[in-house]
């Protein structure tokens, strides 16, 4: 058994605990030990795990997993959770960093003691308005790859399991994101990686987001790279215009910006809190 310092932090409510390569010089990051440490009532809590460590090129390298313990693919709200424990820690200087995650290269920008704005790669793998088969009836779905991939179903196409025929929801808070969810997440249409799923409403140009992610295989209060996909299929399905706003399940707003030069994306942000929670630490 070793002791591990750690910090715990949240962006929009989507939270995580980070490990520190200076402070920890070998952190066993085992899919057990994941679990354990992400376990809301025998470990810290959290929807994944970050590992930062200093980067010969970069201001950092970030790594992150899922709470069920396997690696995951690009997380928006936990790279601006990771700018913000990198600036507190002195690898970020003028407010702004170039790092690594995977194989690519991402930056950010300190706005604000508390805000920070994150920079994506283009996004991939557009399709819209295609079929799949969930909930006992054929559901409109939208996707795009932002870093990880994502479905985007309006809340107002899926039919309630009602005695009235046709009824279908219009309260976003009462859609059964859990249920419905999951089974995207496993449909065939989607193998064999799965996708995360974001059901939303739109009113007033601004978009109400809910997600169930994968690799967490629950709903979360907020979802970085859900809330650009979002933000993304309703500007081409529904002409919302960048900067767009995203009210989360936890009721903080992310906002997503971008630039569209001849159908093509490019210059995608992610802005929205980040807070260190409070550091400690672990026995593995």
């Amino acid at each position: 058994m070793r002791e591990y310092l750690f910090t715990k932090l949240t962006g929009a409510g989507n939270d995580f605990i980070l490990f520190d390569k200076k402070l920890n010089d070998e952190v066993d990051l085992t899919p057990g030990n994941i679990r354990k440490v992400c376990d809301r009532r025998y470990g810290i809590g959290a929807d994944g795990v970050l590992l930062i460590s200093d980067g010969e090129t970069h201001d950092f390298i970030m790594e992150y997993f899922n709470a069920d313990g396997s690696a995951g693919s690009l997380c928006g709200n936990g790279a601006r959770c990771i700018i913000k424990y990198a600036a507190d820690s002195g690898r970020v200087k003028n407010n702004k960093t170039k790092f690594i995650c995977g194989t690519s290269e991402y930056s950010g920008e300190i706005l604000d003691t508390e805000i920070i704005k994150f920079y994506l790669n283009p996004p991939g793998s557009f399709k819209f308005n295609f079929e799949i088969n969930a909930g006992n009836q054929i559901i409109n779905t939208n996707f795009v790859d932002t870093g990880s991939p994502h479905a985007v179903i309006k809340i107002e196409d899926v039919l309630k399991e009602s005695e009235t025929p046709n009824s279908k929801y219009s309260n976003i808070t009462e859609f059964p994101v859990f249920d419905i969810g999951r089974e995207i997440r496993y449909a065939n249409d989607f193998a064999p990686a799965g996708t995360n799923v974001n059901f939303i409403k739109i009113e007033n140009q601004k978009i109400q987001i809910r997600t169930y992610e994968r690799g967490v295989e629950n709903e979360t209060l907020a979802c970085g790279t859900g809330s650009v996909a979002a933000a993304l299929i309703s500007h081409f399905t529904d002409s919302l215009n960048p900067p767009i706003e995203l009210i989360t399940k936890g009721g903080e707003v992310l906002t997503v910006d971008f630039k569209l030069v001849n159908e093509t994306v490019s210059n995608v942000s992610l802005t929205g809190p980040a807070k260190s929670v409070f550091s400690g630490k672990i026995f593995i």
